[in-house]
């Protein structure tokens, strides 16, 4: 079928993108589902910095690609061997499809999937190939998802149904931004009640880490970050204080606050200078947890007698630690709840022709999660 989709043609175009236009609308082509694949209508899909980190080149991936990794949308059609989903099923998308059978699907680390690993640093899907074309040329995908399209061939492994509920632009949020952030939190590990936390990098992960936070129970939140603005929505969230990380005390500030620095410290930011900085926040006997994925080449230098010394522990979280088809519906019943309002993360609706226009604000800084919805 033909689709309209957003294709990455270069990678490493300067801003701003509204003018160089790295990401050029057109028509595809798209496959229908194969064995265990799904066809899915998007119809909300947010702008991620992992979708930026591939634009600007911090990680590279094979071009032409459609991008977009965090969406929701409803089921078409499903291919042979599908049991799972029906047409009119309404789904989240996930960044790593999980084969089910390798050691860390086995062991109940479907994020670390290997076979899935391998499909998308490859571009493909992880029944092989693709199922994206231009002109009869093979198009790449991005994790397995490709959403910033009208359309979508996925795995049902990348796939979890929701309730016919849950409005989908509130949806999409949870494939990435709340997976991952709140996962962090939940899943990772040392986030504990009556605990000090911090979070440093205020986009939609890191504040949805900060909500995740207050349900979990930490007596303090400290939210750090350089714009003054997310500082602000960062308390309304349920940060206890807040810190402007280019202030040249900043950590002094913060070590203060907290009687030398806090039990859990996360990093979302992709900066190896940040990481550091969270690093520095924790407490002797304390865990540093990064969500971020800097520059294949960025390299991390600390002090390795203080991982012995201090006791200190240093873990990364990819999708959360988690399990989606867990942890998306637990999300969800907390946004339920009002607990966790995702819905505030949700700075800008903007259509697929402004997507160039949406990763400038992204990249400066002045929106928090964007979701692009298709009529």
């Amino acid at each position: 079928m033909k689709i309209k989709a957003a294709v990455l043609e270069e990678i490493g175009r300067p801003g701003p993108y509204a003018q160089t236009q790295p990401l050029t609308i057109g028509e595809l082509e798209l496959e229908g589902p194969r064995e265990g694949e799904v066809l899915v209508e998007i119809a909300a899909a947010g702008l991620c910095h992992s979708d930026l980190s591939v634009i600007n080149g911090d990680r590279p991936r094979q071009v032409p690609m459609v991008l977009g990794h965090e969406s929701a949308g409803v089921v078409l059609e499903v291919g042979a061997g599908v049991t799972r989903f029906a047409p009119g099923d309404h789904v989240v998308s996930v960044f790593v499809p999980s084969c089910g059978h390798c050691g860390p699907c086995r062991a109940g680390r479907p994020a670390l999937c290997e076979p899935g690993a391998a499909a998308n640093g490859a571009g493909q899907m992880i029944g092989g190939g693709t199922r994206l074309s231009r002109d009869g040329q093979p198009v790449h995908h991005m994790t397995g998802v490709s959403c910033f399209a009208t359309h979508a061939t996925i795995s049902q492994n990348s796939l979890i149904r929701i309730d016919k509920a849950v409005p989908l632009d509130i949806a999409a949020l949870m494939g990435c931004a709340v997976l991952t952030g709140a996962g962090a939190v939940f899943n990772t590990g040392d986030v504990r009640p009556g605990g000090t936390t911090a979070v440093v990098g205020l986009g939609g992960v890191g504040l949805a880490a900060v909500m995740a936070a207050r349900v979990a129970g930490s007596e303090k939140i400290v939210a750090v970050d350089r714009v003054a603005a997310k500082l602000e929505v960062a308390r309304t969230l349920g940060a206890t204080h807040v810190i402007d990380s280019s202030d040249g005390d900043a950590l002094d500030r913060l070590r203060e606050l907290t009687g030398g620095g806090v039990d859990a410290a996360l990093d979302f930011t992709g900066n190896v200078n940040a990481l550091r900085f969270a690093y520095d926040a924790t407490r002797r006997g304390g865990t540093t947890i990064t969500a971020g994925l800097p520059n294949p080449s960025a390299m991390l230098s600390i002090p390795a007698v203080g991982l012995t010394a201090e006791e200190r522990t240093l873990k990364g979280s990819y999708l959360g630690s988690g399990v989606p088809s867990r942890d998306i519906l637990k999300f969800l019943a907390l946004f339920d709840q009002g607990r966790m309002p995702v819905d505030k993360l949700m700075t800008h609706k903007i259509s697929l022709n402004e997507i160039n226009e949406g990763f400038d604000r992204l990249h400066e800084g002045t929106a928090i999660r964007q979701v692009i919805t298709f009529g």
